[in-house]
């Protein structure tokens, strides 16, 4: 890598033996070259696995709907786009030349995947307890603030239960419009829910903008209750 990766291993906590690995974990597909996504899908359930074991031993009592939805709050893609942030990995993405010009070293996807390809290359240049005490390392303070309850469950599923505690129909989500190519595109999603004008949300997936859309309607909803 032409950038010097020393800061970069102070950042993460773990210095390769192969920076091959690490070359290949920052390489973006739009890339001449190896790309990252093979490491990424290493990576994702590697997370996945570090993740629910050290649910189920720091809840012994938790049920698995709630295990579950801790998961999915601690590798979400925002999640390890905040960790991209904070190991400043945007300095350090190999992007093609139009993936650069649009700006993906800052996009949150980009640093998401980074990060499960970094996990992925690790494990492949140590062995999977080394990998999962960095993992632990960099979860320590989230792994300590989290909890079972409300608040892990995602907007769709709060104002699901919302309308059904009130014995209304449950909300309707539909794209109305995509735009960008495969690897960027932006959804326009509409959500209907009863009595109420129909609310309009972009996001980077579809899952995102009904996310976003569900989260308007329950505001909406409390405040005119």
């Amino acid at each position: 890598m032409k950038k010097n990766v020393t800061e970069l291993y102070k950042r993460i906590g773990y210095e390769f033996a192969d920076q091959g690995l690490l070359e290949q974990a920052m390489t973006h597909r739009s890339h001449k070259g190896q790309h990252n996504e093979r490491l990424e899908f290493l990576g994702d359930s590697i997370l996945s696995f570090v993740i629910a074991n050290a649910l189920y031993d720091k809840f012994p009592k938790a049920r698995e709907g709630d295990l579950s939805r801790m998961r999915s709050t601690l590798v979400r893609g925002q999640t390890l786009a905040e960790f991209g942030l904070e190991f400043g990995l945007g300095d350090y993405l190999r992007l093609g030349p139009g993936e650069l010009k649009s700006g993906g070293f800052r996009r949150e996807s980009t640093l998401a995947d980074a990060v499960e390809a970094i996990i992925g290359a690790v494990f492949l240049d140590s062995n999977i307890e080394r990998c999962g005490e960095l993992i632990l390392a960099w979860y320590e303070s989230r792994l300590d603030a989290i909890s079972p309850g409300l608040n892990q469950k995602d907007p769709k599923t709060l104002l699901q239960e919302y309308l059904q505690a009130r014995k209304l129909s449950l909300p309707g989500y539909t794209v109305v419009d995509t735009k960008g190519q495969a690897h960027n595109q932006t959804f326009t999603v509409e959500c209907i829910v009863e009595g109420m004008d129909s609310i309009i949300s972009v996001g980077s997936s579809r899952r995102k903008a009904e996310q976003k859309a569900a989260e308007k309607a329950l505001k909406i909803l409390k405040n005119e209750s």
